[in-house]
């Protein structure tokens, strides 16, 4: 299982692909802010057998500032703001058009980690992001002026969860598992909140165990499973195998939904396949610089970065707890986890020919 970080992305995109032609459904019995409540507090629940499961394997966890900022940061963005950008766009168009949309997230989180958060892209890298916006532009004709303005909304969407995607794989002082339920929790509370105060409760109730059904699978764990992957693969690498969650969305929109593919999209979906393969190949390898540091988050001690002893655990095993880190210098093949985030600026050249990176590291 030493790739399991690209087996989880993919789980997660599963169960999300399968919310768009599900949350299609529901928008007839719920509103907008009701549905996107629902759907963060189904997630919130799942996540309470694993903690009190866990309750006594580990200590509070030690939470800085910085992602204590991180945390609200990624609920107001990921959990506010973005599922409900989504429920709007999906109320102007097609669930399956809506699914390919949501590959913008692709395109925008591997922009900002670029700009912002220092998650590196080579010339590959970009074409591919070209090729989804291109594709994603492709899929507006189709629906005509609706689709144009669903397009925006969904946008919208994926750049909040663009953000909550860097912030969310940053946060080194509490597990997956917490992170999800904070954002479930009060996310869910404050959009439930606002739709009943705008809208009365449905008459249909039999459908809130539903609702909190599908936000249990599609948003609990599927976000749990995202971030335990985004943490070891950073947040631009997990997103493009995340990316297959609008695929996933589309073919169950054909069949539960009987909407009828288009040739468009099929044409843009196989843009998106290409795209997606461009990006997956942009990697690069070069002599960086680690400082001490000490953090808590999920690691296994076969990487070269975690050298301290454990009694009677294999190399292999992934754990979780506070440990410390002491100042390195080395090269090898990275991605942008927690442990590599530095500029690249080119400085002076090493003997073996390669740049050496003196970058900070976050």
């Amino acid at each position: 299982m030493r790739h399991h970080p690209v087996i989880l992305a993919f789980v997660a995109a599963l169960l999300f692909g399968a919310a768009t032609p599900a949350s299609k459904r529901l928008l007839t019995d719920f509103s907008v802010f009701q549905l996107a409540g629902l759907l963060y507090i189904g997630g919130a629940i799942a996540m309470l057998p694993q903690l009190y499961l866990s309750r006594r394997k580990r200590v509070t966890p030690r939470m800085s500032l910085r992602n204590k900022l991180r945390l609200a940061g990624a609920i107001a963005c990921g959990g506010i703001l973005g599922p409900v950008f989504l429920l709007f766009g999906l109320e102007l168009a097609s669930a399956a058009s809506v699914s390919l949309w949501l590959n913008l997230e692709l395109a925008v989180t591997a922009l900002l980690g670029h700009l912002v958060f220092k998650d590196h892209l080579n010339k590959a890298g970009w074409f591919g992001i070209g090729g989804v916006f291109l594709a994603s532009a492709l899929l507006t004709f189709a629906e005509g002026l609706a689709g144009w303005h669903a397009g925006v909304l969904v946008a919208l969407a994926c750049t909040c969860w663009g953000f909550d995607n860097h912030f969310t794989a940053l946060i080194d002082g509490m597990t997956p598992a917490h992170s999800t339920l904070w954002k479930g929790a009060v996310a869910g509370l404050v959009n439930l909140g606002i739709g009943l105060v705008l809208k009365p409760p449905p008459d249909a109730m039999m459908t809130v165990p539903l609702a909190l059904l599908i936000g249990a699978f599609s948003y609990g764990f599927s976000i749990a499973l995202y971030i335990t992957s985004a943490q070891s693969l950073g947040a631009t690498r997990s997103q493009m195998i995340f990316a297959s969650a609008p695929f996933f969305g589309v073919a169950l929109s054909a069949l539960t939904l009987g909407e009828e593919l288009s040739p468009l999209q099929f044409a843009a979906g196989a843009m998106l396949a290409v795209s997606l393969a461009l990006l997956i190949l942009d990697r690069h390898a070069h002599s960086h610089h680690h400082r001490a540091s000490a953090h808590e988050h999920s690691h296994r001690h076969d990487d070269l970065h975690h050298a301290h002893e454990h009694d009677e655990l294999s190399s292999e095993a992934r754990h979780t707890h506070w440990h410390e880190h002491k100042e390195t210098i080395h090269a090898h093949p990275h991605w942008p986890d927690l442990h590599h985030r530095h500029l690249h600026k080119k400085d002076a050249a090493e003997p073996d020919g390669q740049d050496h990176d003196q970058a900070r590291e976050d």
